[in-house]
């Protein structure tokens, strides 16, 4: 256990440093000794020292096998100390990602007096930045930062002095919602016009942005060209410009089409959503923008990323925080650090998103996740114009920044639900964003994905009590919670034409499953039948009890921590008696609500003089709200329920799969030892609702991706590409569109046989974890590091990790995880990209839009072959998406995950890079996944393992060091 907090006088210098692994530890000790120590020997020592110098303390003690200490931190931490002067900067937490990102040259060998360096640049830099604004700012946060027992604070005190004198409460620092800009509403934007982009038009844009001295990228410039496609003048209503564009990893797709989209949009005065899957490429697209704005003004006018609103900083959230944190008093000491490190970062960012934007991935492991979780609306509680704070509130400012916007990136479950939403009102409210008219969907294979998210339906537990939760409030809970008549009571309080409805709603959401409905729940598996008065007492918890009840009894095998899940036909009698009862209910629900958006939208219109700009900004957004939150959810959950009366017809294709699952709830990624259980309803090709909502709203659409063709190897006549692109079309769902998609492949220009090699490692046994992590292990010694690792399940991933992570940093390989450390994904690829020699184990979203080029990846291992789960869903489609060839169709899924997989290890010309398969039961069918020209070979560990290292011409690791 580490000594408790430091005395105030302790300075970093005096303290031991310590940079830790599982091997080997470097210790500098107070008296200046510089020791290498195992790592099972340097708890004993860290006992009788003082609390270290280090940087990220939480991965540092766990590397020592350490208990965390009670908070807050009792050592430095140079990270927070970064933090504190750099609240927004990018830093991967290893001292030698924040070399970098200090400008410094880290030296080959890390060891820990390295670590005075990085604090001695950090002195100074404080010491710089004592007489300017934000010494101002770090000053006001030093009192509450003090009292909440910083280990920093007073060296940081004394070198930019203490803050002024001020008869301001002590917290009144960390009261941001404050001081932030407002924003301002202005004219809105007129419709974009309609000139097309030539082709030569987007090249000479390209070449712009690629400068005189640009790595020459084959095919960049006619992917530019075909794309200007998708930006020409839309023909007819309802139809589209569409362009499917396949362009092999290192095409530079991303400035290819950022190309025509900026001039498009320049000459049009409009703007172009650029919409990706995975935050990653969000991430990288807003990078590569600094080439089209290099002024940081003039990109911030320009670029808007856009997300959910869950993603960002709350201002209400964060005043509660502060609040109970100041009621707490002495008490509040971790939380007070967050809050005072959140604050410092809320004056400083972009745009004040909290996930993936410029907030550290690593904040939450360092001052609790619960923080960051808690200052974000997760729940969907924010009440627009009702909120205090709602002209400083950070989504407010994004969307009306995305407005004027020439480029937004976005992601594609916020395309669908805002053309969905658009759909669906017809614009009788006006929305939150003008409905853009041209997209591009890059990370384009993932439509399907997207689209099968965005627009099922689930009926579960966790579902219904938070919509009681969201109408009702906290009852009795610590929650913040409001309920609707808080929200409401400015506009309804003394108008009975709003109240009688209002109090109707209210009473019919006590259909919804109450507080402690998960023990009754699960009590009621082995219970006695409920009689029927239960069903109206609540019908809810009745027929999720129902549910359960079926799926425990339809089950296969041994039930586990994982989901489960059953047919709903044949449908159990009592089911279909509870659905029945519900649906009444929630039919009770839904029509007083109809009522109250119907009378507000009348005070809009009958009121019109009457009402000032923030009064109408108000009830808008009340009505989207009611709508949203509540009344298409619940007439969603009426339409499954209804459907429980329908037996399918035998031998017709259905719209839609319904089906019961049961899944375990999870905390913070662990399993909390419950189970929800739902009604669950996907469409069978989700594809005909996209289509269906971008009809309308989309002149052009270019969807592109490394893979949006199946590569069979079969491709040898004009007829076979043909049929391979008919097939991406109709996953894609261009079939659905009235006019026929232009169809564009443009080849890596990449040679995959010189600068890679792919095995399949034919002796390690399939379901022997030991010999799993093994394999593992030799893998990642053969390449010295530089390596993925990607599975299939979580569980194994984690038992691997377990295995081999000791023995891989006492070879002085760091080894990092997915589902494992406590840091986002885009963090993990942060540390795996600037640690060259590390490795990283991840799953499906390390496999995609991971972007390593260089040596930091040269060795790609797949554990099991990435056939699709095979739940019911996948079955359904199977049966009759699969046009009679089933397993063809599974072949297809397995090798675009495979394709995708082998598309991370050749992202720069001189890059040379290794793929291995340790499942010996891959087919051979599946090694048309790969490019042309690389032959794929059978062979045991060993002697995989030598070809590897000969391949990369790397020597024994033992012998390099």
């Amino acid at each position: 256990m580490l000594p408790s907090h430091p005395s105030p006088s302790a300075a970093p210098f005096e303290a031991p440093a310590l940079i830790a692994t599982r091997g080997i530890s470097s210790l500098l000790t107070p008296d200046g000794e510089l020791l290498d120590i195992p790592s099972d020997e340097i708890a004993a020592m860290l006992a009788a020292l003082p609390p270290p110098l280090l940087l990220h303390g939480p991965a540092t003690i766990r590397r020592v096998d350490l208990a965390p200490p009670a908070p807050p931190a009792p050592w430095f931490d140079l990270l927070e100390l970064f933090l504190f002067l750099y609240p927004t900067a990018g830093v991967a937490p290893t001292p030698r990602g924040m070399a970098l990102a200090l400008g410094l040259t880290p030296p080959a060998k890390l060891e820990a007096d390295f670590l005075h360096v990085l604090l001695n640049v950090l002195t100074e830099r404080l010491k710089d930045a004592a007489p300017t604004r934000e010494g101002e700012k770090m000053r006001a946060l030093l009192p509450p930062l003090a009292r909440a027992g910083w280990a920093w604070a007073q060296y940081v005190a004394e070198l930019i002095g203490p803050p002024a004198a001020t008869d301001l409460h002590p917290y009144e620092a960390l009261r941001v919602w404050r001081r932030l800009p407002k924003w301002e509403e202005t004219a809105p934007r007129p419709p974009p016009g309609h000139q097309p982009v030539s082709p030569a038009a987007a090249r000479a844009r390209l070449s712009e942005l690629l400068g005189p001295n640009a790595e020459s990228r084959a095919g960049q410039a006619d992917f530019a060209s075909v794309a200007t496609a998708a930006f020409a003048p839309r023909e007819t209503f309802g139809a589209p410009e569409i362009v499917l564009a396949e362009a092999g990893t290192g095409t530079g797709k991303t400035l290819g089409y950022v190309a025509p989209a900026s001039v498009w949009a320049e000459r049009n005065q409009g703007a172009v959503w650029i919409s990706t899957y995975t935050r990653h490429l969000q991430r990288q697209i807003e990078q590569e923008l600094h080439r089209l704005h290099p002024d940081d003004e003039a990109r911030r006018r320009a670029v808007v990323v856009r997300k959910g609103r869950e993603n960002y900083l709350c201002l209400l959230n964060m005043e509660d925080a502060v609040n109970t944190a100041a009621s707490r008093g002495d008490q509040a000491g971790p939380s007070v650090i967050a809050l005072a490190m959140l604050a410092r970062w809320s004056e400083s960012t972009n745009d004040g998103d909290l996930m993936g934007g410029d907030l550290p991935g690593w904040f939450g492991e360092l001052f609790g996740a619960g923080t960051v979780f808690g200052v974000a609306d997760r729940r969907g509680e924010c009440i627009h114009g009702a909120c205090p704070h709602y002209q400083r509130c950070f989504v407010e400012h994004t969307i009306r920044r995305a407005r004027d916007a020439d480029l937004v990136i976005a992601n594609h479950a916020l395309v669908m639900s805002q053309a969905a939403w658009a759909a669906l009102t017809n614009d009788e409210v006006p929305e939150e964003d003008a409905t853009p008219t041209r997209y591009v969907f890059d990370e384009g294979h993932h439509v399907p994905d997207a689209a099968d998210s965005a627009f099922s339906t689930a009926l579960s537990g966790l579902e219904a009590a938070e919509l009681r939760r969201w109408l009702l409030g906290a009852e009795g809970s610590r929650s913040r919670a409001r309920g609707l008549r808080r929200r409401l009571e400015d506009l309804v309080a003394g108008v009975p034409s709003l109240e009688t409805p209002l109090d109707a709603v209210l009473h019919a959401a006590r259909a919804l499953p109450a507080p402690g409905w998960f023990g009754r729940l699960h009590g009621g598996n082995d219970a006695p039948q409920a009689e029927a008065s239960d069903l109206i007492a609540n019908p809810s918890e009745v027929f999720l009890t129902r549910l359960n009840q079926q799926l425990q009894a339809r089950q296969t095998g041994k039930s586990r921590a994982a989901s489960t899940e059953c047919d709903l036909h044949p449908i159990d009698d009592t089911v279909a008696e509870a659905a029945d009862s519900l649906a009444r209910a929630l039919r009770r629900l839904v029509e007083p609500l109809e009522i109250l958006v119907k009378r507000l939208k009348a005070q809009l219109s009958e009121e019109t003089e009457a009402i000032d700009a923030a009064m109408r900004a108000r009830l808008e957004a009340t009505i989207r709200t009611l709508r949203r939150r509540a009344i298409s959810r619940a007439e969603g959950w009426i339409s499954m329920l209804e459907a429980t009366q329908t037996l399918p017809e035998p031998g017709t294709t259905p719209l839609h799969v319904d089906f019961i699952r049961s899944e375990p709830i999870t905390s913070r990624g662990r399993h909390a030892g419950e189970h929800d259980v739902g009604l669950y309803r996907h469409w069978l090709d989700p594809t005909v609702p996209f289509a269906s909502v971008m009809q309308a709203p989309a002149h052009g659409m270019l969807i592109t991706s490394a893979t949006l063709r199946d590569q069979t190897g079969n491709e040898v006549d004009e007829d076979s590409h043909e049929n391979a692109w008919d097939a991406a079309e109709a996953r894609l769902g261009a079939t659905h569109f009235p006019k026929p998609a232009l169809r564009a492949a443009l080849m890596s220009p990449f040679d995959y046989a010189k600068q890679t090699r792919a095995y399949v490692v034919t002796d390690v046994p399939r379901d022997d974890l030991d010999a799993l992590a093994a394999a593992y292990r030799a893998l990642f010694l053969a390449s010295h590091g530089g390596a993925l690792g990607l599975f299939t399940a979580i569980s194994r991933l984690r038992a691997v990790h377990q295995r081999i992570s000791r023995p891989l940093e006492q070879a002085g390989l760091p080894l990092y995880a997915q589902h494992v450390d406590a840091m986002d994904n885009a963090t993990l690829v942060d540390i795996f990209r600037t640690e060259i020699d590390s490795c990283l184990l991840g799953t499906d979203a390390m496999r995609d839009g991971v972007d390593v080029p260089g040596q930091a990846l040269r060795l790609v291992a797949f554990e099991r072959t990435p056939w699709p789960r095979p739940d019911i869903l996948h079955r359904e489609r199977r049966l009759h998406l699969s046009h009679g060839a089933p397993k063809e169709y599974d072949d297809r899924l397995a090798r675009m995950r495979l394709r995708q997989a082998f598309g991370r290890l050749v992202r720069k010309a001189d890059d040379r890079g290794v793929f291995v398969m340790l499942d010996r039961r891959m087919p051979s069918r599946l090694f048309s996944a790969f490019p042309d020209g690389v032959e794929v070979r059978r062979l045991g560990l060993n002697e995989a393992t030598r070809e590897i290292g000969e391949f990369l011409q790397l020597p024994p690791l033992s012998e390099q060091k």
